[in-house]
């Protein structure tokens, strides 16, 4: 891998306004990403990079992720082969979270195997007293995650 190293996070107008690369990891040395089809600008997934995910889905091209269940990194399509290639990758204002709009080749983005991992969606202005009942906005799956996966 590259040897990519991060700016030290200077003034305010230098994190928000600067050409320096400077992101904030949380306590555990995590920043949020969120990742959308570079096509259709559909949200596929929400996951966390630490620095060294974030070192090389900027050297690769492609998407590694920092797995917070297995505490291990994740290079995403490793075992499924629905890799995640980087068409962009952006900041927010202050640097505490990256965007990554990516090409998936058409193939799956969630474990489950759904297209995007945002599948349900939840009702609002509508609220009733008792239990939301999600509506599935994706019916089909693009692969059987036991045949993947093994579980």
């Amino acid at each position: 891998m590259a040897d990519i190293t991060f700016a030290d996070r200077a003034t305010v107008a230098d994190l928000e306004e600067g050409a320096e690369f400077a992101p904030k990891f949380d306590a555990a040395g995590l920043i949020p990403c969120v990742t959308t089809d570079a096509a259709t600008g559909e949200p596929l997934m929400f996951a966390y990079m630490n620095a060294e995910a974030l070192r090389q889905t900027i050297t690769l091209g492609e998407a590694v992720y920092y797995s917070r269940s297995r505490q291990e990194l994740w290079h995403k399509g490793a075992t499924s082969g629905h890799v995640q290639t980087v068409v962009e990758m952006r900041v927010d204002c202050d640097q505490d979270c990256i965007w990554l709009r990516v090409d998936t080749g058409g193939k799956a983005s969630c474990h489950v195997g759904y297209r995007s991992c945002f599948f349900r969606s939840v009702p609002v202005g509508t609220a009733e007293a008792g239990g939301v009942t999600l509506r599935f906005e994706e019916t089909e799956k693009l692969f059987d995650p036991k045949q993947v996966y093994g579980q």
